[in-house]
C-alpha cells in the first residue's frame, strides 16, 4: 500500500511543477502586457505634449512678431500722450480762467465793392489751362496712393495669418508652401523673416530637416537683424543634430553664446552645448 502511494506521488510531482511554471508564465505575460500598455500611454502623452509645445511656440512667435510690427509702426509717439497724462510724470493741468469778451459797438470798416475786371492774356490762359489738370491729377494720385498702400498692407497681413493658421489646423504642407511663397514675393515685408521661420518649423514637423535647414539658413542670411534670427539659429542647430552634423550644431551654439551673450537664446545654447560633450 505504501509503495502505491509513493508511486502516485512521484507521478503527480511533475504535473504540479508544470502547473506552477504555467501559472508563473501567465503572471509574467500579464505584467509584461501591463508594462507595454503603460509605455504606450506614456508615448502618446509625450506626443501630445510635444504638439502642444509646438503650438505654444507658434503662438508666442506670432505675438512677438505682432508686437515688433506695432513698435516699428510708431507705437512710441502714440505712447507720449499717455505718459504725459500719467500721475507719476509730475504734469498737472493748469487752471484756466473764463474770460467773457464784450463786442465793440464800432461799425465795420467799409470794403471796396468795385473791382476792375481785366481779361487775362491768351498766354496766361493757356498756362492756366495746361497746369491746372496736372496739379489736380497729382494731388488726386497722392490721395489715392495712401489708401491703396493701406489696403495692400492689410491684404498681405491677412495672407500671412492664413498661412500660419494652416500650420496650426494641420495643413502643414499647404502652410509651408504659402509661407515660402510669401517670403519670396514680399522680401521687404516686416513679416518676411517670420514667414521663413514658421516654414522651417513646418518642415521640421514634416521630418524634412534638410529643407528646414535651407529655410533657417535663408532667414539668418537675409534678416540678420530680425526678431526671429535667434530662434532660427537654435532651430537650425537642432536640425543639424537630427542630420548627425554635431560639429555644425556645436559651432552654431558657440556663435550664439559669443554674439548674443545674456539672451534667453544664449542660455538655451549653453545648456544644449553642455549636453553635447
Amino acid at each position: 500500500m505504501e509503495h502505491r502511494i509513493i508511486r502516485r506521488l512521484f507521478a503527480i510531482a511533475p504535473l504540479c511543477a508544470l502547473t506552477a511554471c504555467a501559472t508563473a508564465g501567465s503572471v509574467q505575460s500579464s505584467e509584461l502586457a501591463e508594462l507595454k500598455a503603460e509605455v504606450r500611454a506614456m508615448r502618446e502623452t509625450q506626443s501630445r505634449l510635444e504638439k502642444r509645445l509646438e503650438r505654444m511656440e507658434l503662438q508666442a512667435s506670432v505675438s512677438q512678431s505682432r508686437a515688433s510690427a506695432v513698435a516699428r509702426e510708431g507705437s512710441a509717439p502714440a505712447a507720449a500722450p499717455a505718459a504725459t497724462a500719467s500721475s507719476g510724470s509730475g504734469y498737472s493741468t493748469p487752471e484756466l480762467a473764463v474770460v467773457k469778451l464784450k463786442p465793440r459797438n464800432e461799425p465795420a470798416p467799409p470794403l471796396p465793392t468795385r473791382v476792375a475786371v481785366v481779361e487775362p492774356a491768351p498766354d496766361d490762359m493757356e498756362m492756366f489751362i495746361s497746369s491746372a489738370p496736372e496739379g489736380d491729377s497729382g494731388s488726386a494720385a497722392a490721395e489715392a496712393s495712401e489708401p491703396r498702400e493701406e489696403l495692400d498692407a492689410a491684404v498681405l497681413d491677412a495672407e500671412f495669418e492664413q498661412a500660419v493658421a494652416a500650420l496650426r489646423t494641420g495643413n502643414v504642407e499647404g502652410g509651408v508652401t504659402r509661407l515660402l511663397a510669401f517670403a519670396a514675393e514680399h522680401p521687404r515685408h516686416p513679416r518676411a523673416d517670420n514667414a521663413l521661420y514658421f516654414s522651417g518649423l513646418g518642415q521640421m514637423g514634416l521630418k524634412d530637416h534638410a529643407s528646414a535647414v535651407k529655410s533657417f539658413e535663408r532667414l539668418i542670411a537675409s534678416y540678420p537683424a530680425g526678431d526671429a534670427v535667434l530662434d532660427g539659429m537654435l532651430r537650425l542647430a537642432e536640425c543639424r543634430l537630427r542630420l548627425n552634423q554635431k560639429d555644425d550644431a556645436r559651432a552654431l551654439y558657440t556663435r550664439i553664446l559669443t554674439q548674443f551673450p545674456g539672451t534667453a537664446a544664449a542660455t538655451q545654447a549653453e545648456q544644449r552645448l553642455a549636453s553635447l560633450h
